[in-house]
């Protein structure tokens, strides 16, 4: 059997259904499809399955793509920048199709179809009656001319199927999954091809799309085991040579249900995550390291850095698991190491609710900084700094009566109101400095000391570094303001 392994550029691509917005399994698939086109320099492509007319919405096209680009997977040909095989949107395809469709019928490979959907139905729930599995009997494929000339003066308009072949073994040599093997009786009976309504089905229309954009290698989920099997008599029947083909493992949470909208909701789509404060970066290493393991087992890469070491021979067979807490580490780490300048720009949406306007940027820097280390997702940022734009914070009655109420509290707070001009502000070092010769004043240290300094600027006893905290503040007017507000407590 001849594929396109021959062919000297690598071309892969994604080709989402607009029925949805951009689902994580979709992300993962495109992820790796573009990781393999940057590992042996070939072009990734973009293209749309939208002839589901019902379902096929702009809105989830502009999802797609925005999310896509959010993640950095950022593709050579689509049908947003165009490319050399025009066009990437199937809707635009429809005369085409049905042109190679009935190319198939004249040379016997296909022909036209009359049974009503109620027909169809009847036969499925006759087979669910009987056990059997639900498939189609080729009743089609033998009509005399009497009987096609009633089904038209019924005015019933034909679909096109295309003949399996029965008995038969479909083989091919899966990238990921080894040699393949799939009996042609496993198929159902003859495929529809084209509908009655003349818009072609995905089996067909895959086909002609990965043929017309000369694709050599289709990386997408094992839920299309079957269709593959398909497709490859499809590739067959039109004399064209194959792509080879790679299965990815699917998604399932904790209790193996697969990733879906109906069981797990907006979870399962990107812009959830997006919107929640995840880092791109982040989800893209972690949809990257899933199901695959690099030969040195590192775990954090950039996007740039897996496009080098991806390679399809490790990725695994078994499903993968998502795993929120697995996901939450690497966006941690991100938020921490990634610039204080990036995690700033991205932090500040979510910071809309509160009054920045007495900040400078540099201080709005520092804010964000002295509390990124304690963030598992940028919107965390506003209850953790929250306080800095509040004039005082409000403190908890247990906490009044537990901190502020301490031996040394009352002493503790007068003193830092009479050594505000000794603070450095912008100097966390220094700061924490001038608390300490407070406490050595006082004979206070530890909790005693600085837990009621602690809960009149942040109105909690953790957090960042209370030197930290007082330096960022930036001025001693907002130091006084807290410290009094606590003392009148």
């Amino acid at each position: 059997m001849t594929t396109s392994a021959d062919s000297k550029e690598v071309r892969v691509r994604i080709a989402p259904s607009p029925t949805g917005f951009l689902h994580l399994g979709t992300a993962r698939t495109a992820l790796y499809n573009y990781l393999y086109a940057k590992r042996h320099k070939g072009k990734f492509i973009l293209r749309l399955e939208d002839t589901d007319d019902e379902r096929s919405e702009e809105n989830y096209v502009d999802d797609i793509l925005a999310g896509m680009k959010w993640l950095g997977i950022n593709w050579d040909e689509g049908p947003d920048i165009g490319g050399p095989h025009p066009p990437y949107r199937q809707t635009q395809k429809v005369d085409h199709y049905s042109h190679l469709a009935n190319q198939l019928v004249s040379k016997g490979a296909a022909y036209l179809a009359y049974e009503t959907p109620e027909e169809l139905a009847a036969l499925k729930e006759e087979q669910k009656a009987k056990g059997q599995p639900p498939r189609y009997d080729n009743r089609g494929r033998n009509l005399t001319q009497s009987q096609i000339e009633r089904y038209l003066k019924d005015g019933r308009v034909p679909s096109i199927r295309f003949k399996v072949e029965e008995p038969r073994v479909v083989t091919w040599d899966d990238h990921i999954r080894g040699p393949m093997a799939i009996e042609t009786i496993d198929l159902g009976g003859d495929v529809v091809i084209v509908k009655s309504n003349g818009i072609a089905t995905y089996n067909f229309a895959v086909v002609v799309d990965d043929l017309d954009m000369k694709i050599s290698l289709v990386i997408r989920g094992e839920d299309h085991i079957h269709n593959t099997a398909k497709q490859i008599l499809l590739y067959e029947a039109l004399g064209e040579r194959l792509p080879d083909f790679a299965h990815v493992a699917l998604i399932f949470d904790h209790e193996h249900h697969k990733l879906s909208k109906r069981v797990h909701g907006e979870k399962v789509h990107i812009d959830y995550y997006r919107r929640q404060g995840y880092m791109p970066e982040a989800i893209v290493n972690y949809l990257a390291q899933m199901s695959f393991t690099p030969t040195d087992g590192r775990e954090i890469f950039t996007l740039a850095e897996a496009g080098e070491i991806f390679d399809l021979e490790r990725v695994s067979k078994s499903p993968a698991v998502f795993d929120l807490e697995r996901l939450n580490w690497f966006n941690k780490h991100y938020i921490k190491s990634l610039p204080l300048e990036l995690i700033t720009e991205r932090a500040l949406p979510y910071l809309t609710s509160v009054d920045k306007s007495g900040y400078t940027e540099k201080q709005l820097q520092d804010i964000v900084g002295s509390v990124r280390e304690g963030l598992t997702t940028l919107a965390d940022v506003l209850p953790a700094t929250k306080f800095y734009f509040e004039k005082a914070p409000t403190i908890a009655e247990d906490l009044k009566q537990s901190v502020l109420s301490g031996q040394h509290a009352r002493a503790i707070l007068e003193r830092a109101l009479q050594e505000l001009s000794k603070f450095p502000f912008g100097d966390a070092r220094g700061c924490k400095q001038v608390v300490d010769n407070i406490g050595k004043e006082l004979g206070a240290k530890g909790k005693e000391l600085y837990w009621p300094l602690r809960l009149a600027i942040s109105g909690a006893v953790s957090g960042p570094d209370l030197g930290i905290m007082i330096s960022t503040l930036g001025t001693a007017s907002r130091l006084q303001t807290r410290l009094e507000a606590a003392l009148s407590r």
